[in-house]
């Protein structure tokens, strides 16, 4: 076995010791499928903040290929550029085989891809399913190209399309299942739309505060019903439903001492984050702040905060941890997802909230 094929049989038993591999078809996928193929460039932030490029010329380059990381492959649409805003990336395999593993596949299912990227994800699922049951889009027309290439280097020959990912791919529908390796601020009809009734959409919300993976069974009339996922997921989002920065809070402001720490909010390793993002509609979270497009902010101080715009955001936060507590604590996987015509909706026992 060469070094390649030696680094992948071990990402592979690594993803099965931690329990986020299952199914042998996904296993197999892992180690026979060449991430590296599909990673000649990407780059890894260094400890000053910087960016650095890292090639097959990097003394490093296969190891980190083949580390359970997420690697940044663009930044603000540009292959030019180094550092910036990412625009794409190769996912953590991590969480690239807890959706895959959620997709529930099978033999003949017909799959489709929004947000091709590097094109590796694209390559597992032809490698479980079968190349002529795959179909791929991605917005950039370079990044589908390059992905093409890629894949037909590597024996795999999906239908790989530039496009609008929103609209999926009405010409190659219905689909058995979907899989969205972007977020989603609400979950598009045209994906319900074109998955068949019983078929399965899997994707991540994109919320201001609280992120979370989803499964939604499809009615195939663009409406469908489903479940958030315990497991954690945090993608870059459909550039259509990208969401500009929170703006430093100015103006007057009043300031009082608080209890709760910023990291209950605002961490996604906190039991309440997604919950606060729930409670705390359309408010953005930034460092040791919070701000609302109304023009509310809270900026936070440890021991005190100060708040300004019309309404006060901390004092939100905090009624909204009481209201956590009264309903039992409920975690992510606790929440339903459910999408009518009227809108995509998070459900917790009777009661339901509007993305």
């Amino acid at each position: 076995m060469d070094d390649a094929g030696a680094l992948r049989a071990e990402l592979a038993d690594q993803l099965l010791g931690d329990g986020v591999l299952h199914e042998p078809r996904w296993l197999k996928a892992f180690r026979e499928v060449p991430r590296h193929e599909f990673l000649p460039r990407f780059y890894r932030r260094l400890p000053d903040g910087d960016w650095e490029a890292v090639t097959s010329e990097h003394p490093d380059w296969l190891g980190l290929v083949y580390s359970d990381r997420v690697w940044v492959t663009q930044f603000d649409g540009d292959d030019t550029v180094t550092g910036g805003t990412p625009t794409c990336s190769s996912s953590m395999p991590t969480i690239m085989a807890i959706m895959l593993e959620a997709l529930d596949v099978r033999p003949g299912h017909r799959v489709l891809e929004v947000g091709t990227g590097t094109g590796y994800n694209a390559a597992l699922l032809c490698h479980a399913v079968g190349s002529e049951n795959v179909t791929t889009v991605d917005v950039d027309p370079n990044l589908s190209r390059r992905a093409r290439e890629r894949l037909h280097r590597n024996g795999f020959h999906p239908v790989c399309e530039a496009g609008d990912g929103a609209l999926g791919h009405p010409g190659r529908a219905p689909f058995d299942r979907l899989l969205a390796t972007c977020s989603v601020a609400t979950v598009p009809p045209a994906w319900l739309e074109q998955t068949r009734p019983g078929g399965l959409v899997v994707t991540t919300l994109h919320r201001p505060i609280g992120a979370g993976l989803v499964r939604i069974t499809s009615n195939g009339d663009g409406t469908g019903e489903g479940r958030v996922l315990a497991e954690d997921g945090r993608f870059m989002p459909l550039r259509a439903h990208a969401r500009p920065p929170a703006l430093a809070g100015t103006g007057t402001f009043d300031r009082r001492t608080t209890t709760l720490r910023f990291r209950t909010v605002a961490d996604p390793a906190s039991p309440f984050e997604f919950f606060a993002g729930t409670a705390l509609p359309g408010v953005a979270a930034g460092r040791d702040m919070l701000a609302h497009p109304d023009g509310s902010w809270v900026r936070h101080h440890g021991s005190h905060v100060d708040q300004g715009g019309p309404r006060r955001l901390w004092d939100l936060a905090e009624n909204a941890v009481a209201e956590w507590h009264d309903l039992g604590e409920p975690r992510r996987h606790d929440f339903g997802v459910s999408i009518a015509a009227d809108g995509t909706f998070l459900t917790l026992g009777g009661r339901r909230w509007r993305l």
